[in-house]
């Protein structure tokens, strides 16, 4: 009987070596505190009491960076966050070079989002951001690498602006649309301006053509269908009588 029960206790002790990894996962294989590698996916066999394993998916993580607060190279206080995703790629180097990966990457992710936005000023922030995400992501991958991890992508999610920045910036954007209203309307006088200018030369070299003009104002003046009357009288006739008068 007592052999017995040491055979189901040896087998239920063998039979607990063997464990069973998801095709994302591996297993860090420590033996006697030594680390031999990683194995899987699928059925391993870890010895018990002498081997201790530790899981690592190797699938994309995604986290945000908390609002951090940055001041902008032209001395502008903002508020930004991000997403970062990354991934392992080297089970054993993620076990072993550093504690907890997941949380140095986020802590280094904030030191590096506010370091490379303080370096750039506030208009490139907003209109170069594809710019500054692929710096964050060089930087923090050159990091984690003897880590074991791949920074994939980082990515800039929201900048909150101060409030008076945000009139500040509205103020602008109206004054420049003002300005190139009036560069519209400056263009447009220029234009006509050189447009009557050939006409009237036309017209210096056709005098007929100004009786035509006349004509085709009085036509244009009928389509209104009201009571006034037009005479158009010549320049050159009046003239004629104020000099007669002298």
């Amino acid at each position: 009987m007592t052999l017995t029960v040491l055979l189901v206790i040896a087998g239920i002790i063998i039979l607990s070596g063997i464990k069973i990894l998801n095709e994302y996962e591996r297993g860090v294989i420590f033996r006697l505190g030594r680390c031999i590698g990683y194995k899987g996916p699928g059925i391993i066999y870890v010895i018990p009491m002498i081997d201790k394993m530790t899981k690592v998916s190797l699938r994309t993580v995604v986290f945000d960076v908390p609002p951090q607060d940055v001041i902008t190279k032209d001395n502008v206080s903002v508020k930004v966050n991000a997403v970062v995703y990354f991934r392992i790629v080297d089970p054993q180097k993620a076990i072993i070079q550093v504690e907890d990966y997941y949380y140095a990457t986020s802590q280094l992710s904030q030191t590096t989002l506010r370091s490379i936005l303080g370096q750039s000023e506030l208009d490139e922030l907003l209109t170069a951001r594809e710019k500054i995400n692929g710096r964050l992501q060089v930087i923090l991958d050159q990091h984690t690498d003897s880590w074991g991890i791949k920074v994939s992508n980082v990515e800039v999610k929201h900048i909150d602006l101060p409030k008076e920045m945000q009139r500040a910036m509205a103020k602008q954007a109206e004054a420049e649309r003002e300005r190139r209203a009036k560069i519209i309307s400056a263009d447009a006088e220029f234009q006509a301006s050189a447009k009557l200018t050939e006409a009237a030369a036309v017209i210096a070299t056709q005098p007929i053509a100004i009786q035509l003009r006349y004509l085709q104002t009085l036509s244009e003046v009928a389509v209104e269908n009201n009571t006034t009357t037009i005479f158009p009288v010549p320049i050159d006739f009046l003239n004629s009588i104020f000099k007669g008068k002298e």
